[in-house]
């Protein structure tokens, strides 16, 4: 890990920074992690005045970034259980059965900077991630896991299929770092 993983995580951050909240080394359950980015948004509907709402729905994206000198599978693992383990219960249901009302959605997505890229059998494994929980069958929302690994090396990167539209961004964001013309986000 080192200046070219620094500088790709500055820039990726200065691009969240437009509508997440964002901390810099950030302690989770005893895991300091470079940085974490949050986001909240809140729908309602109502008739003639806010005080009269129909309906109200909340979604949120919670974001831990790493960086790494390789991914591999010990690792994709860790990730599963702390998404399964840490990150669902403390940042989606902050401790209680189920999420507060009018919970809709809730992504949990870490992005790995990797200075080297993985194996065949690794990059299958982060295309295959999956994370996905319901609440109350679905009436209190539900909650998916997204992942996107980025290879300083090759100057690729991979997602799950959860995290599709954020490749869009991990590739603008390497290509910005090369003096390339990045591609249009419609």
């Amino acid at each position: 890990m080192g200046a070219a993983s620094d500088k790709y995580l500055k820039e990726l951050l200065r691009r969240y920074s437009a509508n997440f909240d964002i901390t810099e080394d950030y302690a989770l359950e005893g895991k300091v992690y470079p940085a974490y980015a949050q986001f909240f948004s809140l729908g309602e509907k109502y008739v003639l005045k806010k005080e009269a709402i129909i309906w109200s729905i909340r979604a949120y994206e919670h974001v831990l970034f790493i960086k790494t000198d390789s991914i591999d599978e010990k690792l994709l693992s860790e990730l599963k259980m702390t998404m399964e383990q840490v990150m669902e219960p403390v940042l989606v249901r902050k401790g209680n059965k189920y999420p507060e009302k009018d919970h809709m959605c809730s992504y949990l997505t870490f992005v790995i900077i990797s200075d080297t890229t993985p194996a065949p059998q690794v990059q299958k494994l982060i295309k295959s991630f999956s994370f996905d929980k319901g609440y109350l069958f679905n009436f209190r929302g539900h909650t998916e896991g997204r992942l996107g690994c980025v290879f300083l090396d090759s100057r690729n990167c991979v997602t799950n299929k959860a995290a599709k539209e954020l490749k869009t961004l991990l590739t603008n964001n390497l290509k910005s770092l090369d003096g390339d013309k990045e591609e249009k986000v419609s």
